[in-house]
């Protein structure tokens, strides 16, 4: 329940500290003393966006601070959901920062707006005049029926199956479209991937086998090199290798006189080893020189191939067109293997299909089975409020697949005896349409564990007993939850537990909204100026006497 409301700077109201009891409360004052206000300060603390020009002074930030007692209403759900701080009297905060930028907190902890949005349908139904029109809309008419049947699980669990139907028919859809689109590319897809299939590419040979090619073209050059190296170092008497023999063989006589020679000689020695090593691998190179035609035949059209393939497909490397074939050999794959897919998913949508119609059946079945109970509950309450000969009815039809079900539900009425029933939001008044949707709100109350409600002048076109009676019902209602109800009537303001007044005045040059709780006596006088306007009569305080007792 709402215990306690504060705010700070917003439109009319400076500051303004106001405590809530339990049970049933009215607001009453002149029409534009700032009833509104309240409300719109009330939204700001459920999560509604807040607008800069709300600020009465655009220079001081505006606050508005909520408490809440929700020990008994197990809610603890919802805060871990939204990954909000629990606490059993729960403080949201919101502030509108003069740069228009705007903050919320629950529990002092900072929160994002959507998560508030929906903490705040747990805690207050908000109904002002414009939601009567709520009760024309197809989808509030079956949240009736749901909840007073308690199917809220059931609903759930549909809502989940339906979900998943609708991402199977989706994957379904998808398939289909992919095959049909594969179809028409599968040939020319089969025909690029056996080209690169049958190129045997491997990664990176196209720079040896260039290599290669570069070799094979100069085969006699090559071979008359080596063979010249060979000669030049192995040539009797003036070969290189003879040359450097003697060499080590006059430093090696020299190599027990110093360090220096010493070093000399085992320099010679490392060169002579090296430039052996140097002419045994010509020589080797030199034998391994053959003049192949076919192997140059063979890479020169390898090498073609690729050309050929890298120009066709605009790569620059044999690793980009390994790359395309293995993208080409899954699409060639996915064709093949499409049918499969087809034919699974189509299974798994036809099961999940019933699953979903043997669920949508069954919120249909306890739809209709509460229907009547429902109606009749109606008019019980509705009879009371000057509407004796009221007929309702919930039509329920069968209808296209939603997250509903498959009902279509029409809440149908009639006012008078003899008179063909209708949609409501054709044949009902406003002043029926009032009454009915305060009968609904008392009935779902009964199956909701919410624990505030604040009518915003339900009582339109209404008045006399009907009003009376009203109240009594709002007052009834608030023997299990909290209940406002802001009115002009007097015979609803009578029936409440606590009576709150909105009045303004002018401080200056600026005027000033606040809410004042009434003592008794302020409260006869309240209502006695809502019977008979500033010039209170002595009839006006007897009856407003007689209305509160």
């Amino acid at each position: 329940m709402l215990l306690s409301l504060s705010i700070k700077n917003y439109a009319l109201i400076e500051s303004l500290e106001i405590d809530f009891s339990n049970k049933f409360s009215i607001i009453t004052g002149e029409t534009g003393a700032g009833k509104s206000i309240l409300l719109g300060a009330l939204g700001l603390v459920l999560g509604k966006r807040a607008d800069l020009n709300s600020l009465k002074d655009n220079e001081v930030k505006c606050v508005i601070e909520a408490q809440f007692l929700i020990a008994n209403y197990n809610l603890q759900s919802v805060f871990e959901e939204n990954d909000f701080d629990y606490e059993d009297l729960t403080i949201i905060r919101r502030e509108i920062l003069p740069s228009g930028k705007s903050r919320a907190f629950v529990n002092d902890s900072p929160v994002n707006l959507s998560g508030l949005q929906q903490l705040a349908d747990y805690l207050i139904d908000i109904h002002s005049q414009h939601e009567t029109r709520d009760l024309t809309e197809e989808s509030y008419q079956i949240n009736i029926l749901d909840n007073v049947a308690g199917l809220s699980d059931l609903v759930k669990s549909f809502r989940v199956q339906l979900s998943e139907l609708k991402k199977l028919q989706k994957e379904f859809d998808k398939a289909k479209s992919e095959k049909e689109s594969l179809a028409k590319e599968q040939e020319y897809n089969s025909f690029l991937f056996r080209e690169l299939e049958e190129a045997n590419l491997q990664p990176s040979e196209q720079e040896g086998l260039e290599e290669e090619l570069e070799q094979l073209n100069n085969v006699e050059l090559i071979k008359e090199n080596l063979d010249k190296a060979i000669a030049i170092s192995n040539e009797e008497e003036i070969g290189v290798l003879t040359n450097l023999n003697e060499i080590k063989t006059a430093l090696n006589r020299l190599a027990g006189f110093s360090k220096e020679y010493k070093d000399l000689h085992e320099r010679i020695s490392s060169v002579l080893i090296e430039f052996q090593d140097i002419s045994d691998e010509s020589f080797s190179l030199s034998e391994k020189v053959l003049n192949d035609p076919e192997r140059l035949e063979f890479v020169n059209n390898k090498l073609q191939t690729i050309y050929n393939l890298q120009q066709k497909h605009q790569v620059k490397s044999v690793n980009e067109l390994i790359e395309i074939r293995d993208v080409l050999d899954e699409k060639v794959q996915k064709s093949d293997n499409i049918d499969q897919l087809l034919q699974k998913l189509e299974k798994q949508v036809e099961e999940k299909n019933v699953e979903v119609e043997k669920l949508a059946q069954e919120l249909t079945k306890k739809r209709i089975e509460i229907a009547p109970k429902v109606s009749n509950q109606i008019i019980d309450i509705i009879s009371q409020l000057g509407l004796p000969d009221a007929q309702v009815v919930f039509e329920i039809t069968k209808g296209k697949l939603n997250v509903f079900g498959q009902d279509e539900v029409s809440l149908n009425f009639s006012a008078n005896k003899g008179i063909n029933l209708g949609p409501i939001k054709k044949v009902a008044s406003g002043g029926e349409m009032s009454r009915i949707m305060l009968a609904v709100k008392s009935i779902l109350a009964k199956y909701s564990s919410l624990p505030t409600i604040i009518f915003d002048e339900i009582d339109t076109g209404v008045s006399g007993e009907i009003a009376l009676k009203m109240g009594e019902i709002m007052n009834e209602m608030s023997q299990s939850m909290q209940v406002f109800a802001i009115t002009h009537l007097p015979q609803i303001a009578a029936k409440g537990n606590q009576h709150y007044k909105v009045f303004k005045y002018n401080v200056a040059e600026t005027t000033v909204s606040e809410l004042k709780l009434l003592s008794n006596d302020e409260r006869i006088v309240e209502i006695a100026e809502m019977l008979s306007g500033k010039n209170i009569s002595d009839s006006a305080m007897i009856h407003a006497k007689s209305l509160l007792n």
